[in-house]
């Protein structure tokens, strides 16, 4: 180490703050409740060279993926003092197209280059394409909305008008992505006004504790492979479908680990290939899953930055589901397969540490759309939210019931909120009881989520875990597998978990959220 222990733990706790306070700006100011009461948003701070030294406590889909759009837009932008780059593009480091990402320099006064990179990316409600909320089946990335490469959105601290009015004819609810981008802005804003006051503090040791940072995070890493058994360990799990056919499709890896060097490498050769429908992921989605895997493992205190990943190689074959090519769609790539990519890395992991690693949770993030006209103000509408599943129970604890689990950490949509804004009313928000898997700990159960739509709207559920369920551990049996059905006047529809279907005024779609797997085997079979 060669900076000063204790300075650094303080240094790495305000860049932390830095990080949370953007993402308390954006929360405040945003339109969407998507993201002011979802929560559906990343800020983090970056070193000059790109690589992340602070995230703030957001969304774990996002964050391991951020680095790699920072990286595209200082490499494709020539960022000046004032100016904030835009960029959605999956296949330039974005997750898929709802997820837009703002990146701003930090310039020191007088300097010619950034000491620091700010970034914010939040899930924006509808970014145009063939289904109302930009998150539908589709067959090409063109369908899924407006695809943003790396561009200045704000030059010399004007925002390009140009620029965003090209967005916003694009989408559906003009004011409320105006709203939400200008959010964005004025979060990365608020991380550039802090950082000066850091620069200021630090005066010439920022660089030195921020690449101490990375390397304190990489050493942590090292420690615990090096704790573990030597070996390469093997898993494979499904994604229910491709919304296409019924046919499983698999995700397979292995995980080499070499304690003596401090090494992992995660490959994920053996995986389908990628498929003619929305739930291709990308590299990054995939990197993203195998760091906060990774992540999970350290100690709670640990600098999330983006030396966790130094002493662990990726390999996702490109044209497979876990590393699609251009044009494969993408929207439920960062959803859905991003779970399934966490629980078969988690399924590998129990074999070399079971006593450290639960078992699945629900799976999904059951991605429910709504969208229409609402009949109040005659304006589009488009109303997106994920809804939570039960925790997988773990090696010394029950699983919780009813919360968002591994790559998303967002809240729901309060029910006041949601019919306050949307022309919807709820019927019914309760858990889902016997939906877990039973075990020696017990998994946690799903939620039961009634919408009514007061108006006529199409709606699109892009879901997974309705025919395999989440697997249990150590003798635990699974959780239940979930279900979406359309209730109409003439009696209840079930619906695929992958699909876009017309609805009517009256009719209300209901959602069972998968539950998680138990550990352990239950009472009742224990000898």
């Amino acid at each position: 180490m060669t900076v000063d222990p204790i300075e650094l733990a303080v240094y790495k706790s305000a860049m932390h703050s830095v990080a949370e306070e953007m993402g308390a700006a954006l929360r405040r100011t945003a339109f969407s409740p998507n993201i002011k009461e979802r929560r559906d948003y990343s800020c983090a701070v970056f070193h000059g060279g790109g690589e992340a030294i602070a995230m703030g406590d957001h969304m774990p889909v996002h964050l391991g993926s951020m680095p790699m759009s920072v990286r595209q837009a200082i490499h494709r932008v020539q960022l000046s003092p004032g100016d904030v780059a835009i960029l959605n593009d999956p296949y330039a480091g974005g997750t898929h197209l709802p997820d837009i990402t703002m990146v701003l320099p930090v310039f020191p006064e007088g300097e010619s280059r950034p000491t620091f990179y700010v970034a914010a990316r939040a899930h924006h409600a509808d970014v145009g394409g063939y289904h109302p909320g930009s998150m539908g089946p589709c067959r090409e990335i063109y369908q899924e909305g407006l695809r943003i490469p790396p561009v200045k959105i704000v030059r010399g601290g004007v925002v390009v008008r140009d620029i965003l009015d090209l967005l916003l004819c694009n989408v559906r609810t003009a004011r409320e992505r105006e709203g939400d981008l200008l959010s964005q802005i004025g979060a990365c804003r608020v991380g550039e006004a802090r950082l000066h006051e850091m620069i200021a503090k630090y005066r010439g040791k920022a660089d030195d504790l921020s690449r101490e940072l990375l390397d304190y995070s990489e050493r942590l890493v090292r420690a615990e492979l090096a704790r573990m058994p030597a070996g390469t360990f093997a898993a494979a799990d499904f994604l229910d479908d491709d919304g296409l056919s019924e046919m499983p499709v698999p995700i397979r890896v292995s995980i080499q680990i070499e304690p003596s060097a401090g090494r992992a490498k995660v490959d994920f050769s053996g995986s389908a290939a990628q498929v003619n429908s929305s739930i291709n992921a990308v590299y990054a989605i995939t990197y993203s899953a195998v760091y906060y895997v990774f992540r999970c493992l350290l100690p709670g205190d640990a600098p999330a930055t983006s030396g966790i990943m130094r002493p662990i190689e990726v390999i996702a074959p490109s044209g497979t589901i876990v590393n699609a090519d251009l044009p494969a769609p993408v929207a439920g790539g960062n959803v859905e397969t991003s779970q399934r990519i966490v629980d078969v890395v988690l399924r590998a992991l129990a074999k070399a540490i079971p006593e450290r690693i639960p078992s699945a949770s629900s799976g999904t993030m059951n991605n429910l759309t709504i969208g229409g006209t609402d009949a109040r103000t005659q304006a589009p509408f488009a109303y997106y939210e994920t809804i939570a599943g039960g925790m997988g129970a773990r090696p010394m604890a029950d699983g919780l019931s009813g919360v968002h689990t591994h790559m998303t950490n967002s809240l729901n949509t309060p029910a006041e909120a949601l019919e306050y804004a949307y022309p919807l009313r709820v019927r019914r928000y309760s858990y889902r009881a016997h939906s877990a898997g039973e075990g020696k700990f017990r998994g946690g159960d799903g939620l039961i989520r009634e919408i009514e739509l007061l108006a006529d709207a199409q709606v699109t559920v892009l879901a997974d875990r309705r025919r395999l369920a989440p697997y249990g551990l150590a003798g635990g049996e699974p959780g239940a597998t979930g279900s979406t059905v359309l209730l109409r006047r003439d009696g209840a529809h079930p619906l695929p978990g992958k699909c876009s279907v017309s609805a009517r005024k009256g009719d209300v779609v209901r959602i069972e959220t998968p539950g998680g797997g138990g550990w352990g085997p239950p009472p009742s079979l224990r000898t």
